[in-house]
């Protein structure tokens, strides 16, 4: 069997709508919809001993996420889950098994805590609508800016009738005829 927990290259694939999302390409794109968001990416790499850029805080915490917590990636409240785990509010992090941690020359944990504590509420809330738009399988809405024109009329949708008193003896009746 395959390990892809902390692969970066690993895909998800989503049954519901069978399309396939490289998450090595999602911190990319989030960067581009998100460009203040910060990059944290001034960590050197063991193997090249060079500035590792392309591992950024976006592409640890959806690492992070997906693999290390095995959280869905399309669902909000899992993101924030996740934010609540960095700003220390909800589940330790351990440090051996962060994103970066076997291939940065320095653990970029606390310093991706710092940058999350940093973004405040409105940043942290972008972050999460954007992951859950590309996630979600809707990733074009995250790239094109939101349209001005106001959007169509929803159909309301048909409330489902509670039961009434009486309704379980109209049952009875029924089951009775049908005997």
């Amino acid at each position: 069997m395959l390990d892809f927990s902390l692969h970066p290259t690993s895909f998800l694939l989503h049954p519901a709508n069978a399309q396939i999302v490289r998450t090595e390409n999602v911190w990319q794109q989030v960067y581009q919809r998100l460009p203040d968001l910060p990059r944290e990416n001034q960590y050197i790499s063991k193997e090249t001993g060079k500035a590792a850029t392309e591992n950024t805080l976006v592409g640890r915490l959806i690492r992070y996420h997906v693999y290390v917590k095995s959280r869905p990636p399309n669902y909000r409240l899992d993101w924030k889950l996740t934010l609540a785990d960095y700003l220390g509010a909800n589940e330790l992090i351990v440090e051996s098994v962060y994103p970066g941690y076997d291939s940065l020359r320095q653990n970029p944990l606390e310093g991706d805590r710092a940058a999350v504590s940093r973004m405040n509420r409105s940043q942290r809330d972008a972050l999460v609508q954007v992951l859950v738009s590309f996630f979600g399988g809707n990733a074009q809405n995250a790239t094109t800016p939101p349209s001005t024109s106001s959007p169509a009329p929803q159909p309301t949708p048909q409330r489902r009738q509670l039961p009434q008193p009486g309704d379980a003896q109209l049952l009875k009746n029924e089951k009775l005829k049908m005997e």
